[in-house]
């Protein structure tokens, strides 16, 4: 049903967009800020992961892109604010503050993409830009940030800068924002991460991860288990909800090894699980008895090091467990250590809330760019662009739906439970596809998927009718009411 609409919205932004490009054909600044947002539209979704220092975004990075572009280490990359584009061939470009971009030399260190600023300070770089030939690049621009509430404030005050800009939108269209545990200063940055701009509700763009989940059960197989169930509980914590869509957990470290897992480490796994049971538990009590105990199995210090580097004691104990019940082939072996770690999960709420949203988003992040121009330079022929961005802004039902998908979450409009999840479901907070909003299989027939929007609106419709309804909930229930008419005109007849 999103697409459609969301369609409408994008050409109705697009062509605001060339209008104010006309109007302020005089001011090169504001001229060349609407251009480039008028050229994002056509740009893929820009996604920035964000978080605290050792939160794992670089490791998080290279699990979704399936190769290891983006510097785990602590060195000077690691501090910049990086951006990983779909390219014809592997290149990185400088750009430095107030100079000229530049071409970096690239290698690869032990598999993994190696970038060497040549002697540029950190805080002389305004962004890097690797280009990288990936299918998983096709359609979303990944977004580095450095560590937030690093020891080093310039550090910190580079991520802030982009993802939060005092004078300005943020360049990304969407966060996925990491934590390990949830802490005030994590709940600090996702509110100054909201804006009072054109949607009023940023929590729409914004995803938490709860990473390194392995980590939560020390190491324990059921560690997985223990952290969805933490997720499970964030995403009904009232404070959360009205931050960001969802939480989703997921062991980084196991999410990217299993999509570039080598030979070698397969084999060496192999020759742990001919351990027996009790001498193979007692190498894994810590990461240190790990490396330099000795054991029956043929694999020195060195190279056991090197496995625990890559999987993390987690990973170590549930790849040779998988390998002793017959799970006894590379490729099944990565398939399913990619699949207990959770990026799957992801991968699909990233499809459902953003990749679903992708116009939407262009246009919320289009219309912000123009409301700052607008503010920046007033001028009287420009009226009628901020009548026609107010009209957009109240009366596009696509911005009207995350308006109240977030006052719902949030409880500013009350509803019983069960209410409240279907309003939620039916305004698209599960995904905009037909089937999503109307909690149907996705091969439900037209017969069957056309009796439950009617279903739905004429339930909707007896709560906006209902006398002893409040006024809020009044007007939710007409906003929910126009999105199942919305869901009845996309049904084939």
């Amino acid at each position: 049903m999103s697409a459609p609409g969301a369609m409408n919205l994008g050409n109705a932004v697009r062509g605001l967009l060339r209008q104010a490009i006309e109007v302020y054909s005089d001011s090169p600044q504001a001229n060349g800020w609407l251009r480039m947002h008028l050229s994002r539209f056509d740009e893929p979704l820009r996604v920035a992961i964000a978080g605290k220092v050792k939160a794992g975004k670089s490791t998080l990075l290279n699990a979704l892109v399936g190769e290891e572009i983006a510097p785990t280490d602590a060195g000077e990359c690691t501090r910049v604010v990086t951006w990983y584009q779909d390219g014809n061939a592997p290149r990185v470009m400088l750009h430095p503050r107030g100079g000229q971009p530049h071409q970096l030399r690239i290698h690869r260190e032990d598999g993994a993409l190696s970038i060497d600023l040549a002697g540029t300070p950190a805080n002389q770089v305004d962004r890097l830009v690797v280009d990288w030939p990936s299918q998983s690049l096709r359609g979303t621009t990944l977004i580095d940030t450095p560590g937030i509430d690093s020891l080093s404030t310039d550090v910190s005050a580079r991520s802030h800068q982009f993802l939060a800009p005092e004078d300005a939108p943020t360049q990304a269209d969407a966060v996925v924002y990491l934590m390990r545990h949830l802490h005030s200063g994590d709940v600090r940055f996702l509110e100054s991460f909201h804006d009072q701009g054109v949607a009023r509700a940023t929590a729409v763009n914004t995803i938490a991860v709860l990473s390194r989940a392995d980590e939560i059960g020390v190491g324990r197989l059921d560690a997985l288990m223990s952290a969805k169930r933490i997720a499970s509980r964030y995403r009904s914590d009232d404070k959360l909800r009205d931050l960001c869509q969802t939480v989703v957990a997921v062991a980084g470290l196991l999410a990217q090894t299993g999509r570039t897992m080598r030979q070698a480490e397969f084999a060496a796994l192999t020759e742990l699980s001919t351990l027996e049971r009790e001498e193979m538990d007692g190498l894994l009590l810590s990461a240190d008895r790990f490396v330099k105990a000795d054991t029956n199995a043929n694999l020195n210090s060195e190279a056991r090091a090197a496995l625990l580097g890559r999987f993390g004691l987690f990973g170590v104990r549930l790849g040779v467990t998988l390998i002793r019940q017959g799970v006894n082939d590379p490729s099944k072996l990565s398939a399913e250590l990619v699949r207990r770690s959770g990026l799957d999960d992801l991968r699909e709420v990233l499809n459902i809330q953003f990749s679903e949203r992708r116009d939407l988003l262009k246009a919320r992040s289009a219309l912000l760019a123009l409301d700052l121009v607008l503010h920046r330079e007033p001028r009287p022929h420009a009226q009628q662009l901020s009548i026609e961005l107010e009209r957009i802004m109240s009366g596009a039902h696509e911005f009207n739906e995350l308006r109240l998908l977030t006052a719902v979450r949030s409880g500013a409009v009350k509803m019983p439970d069960d209410v409240r999840t279907e309003a939620e479901r039916l305004l698209g907070g599960d995904g905009g596809a037909t089937a999503a909003r109307l909690g149907l299989d996705p091969n439900a027939d037209p017969r069957e998927t056309q009796a439950a929007a009617l279903e739905a609106l004429s339930r909707w419709r007896r709560r906006a009718e209902n006398p002893l309804s409040s006024r809020a909930q009044t007007d939710a229930a007409r906003v929910v009411m126009r999105s199942c008419e919305g869901i009845l005109a996309t049904i084939p007849r």
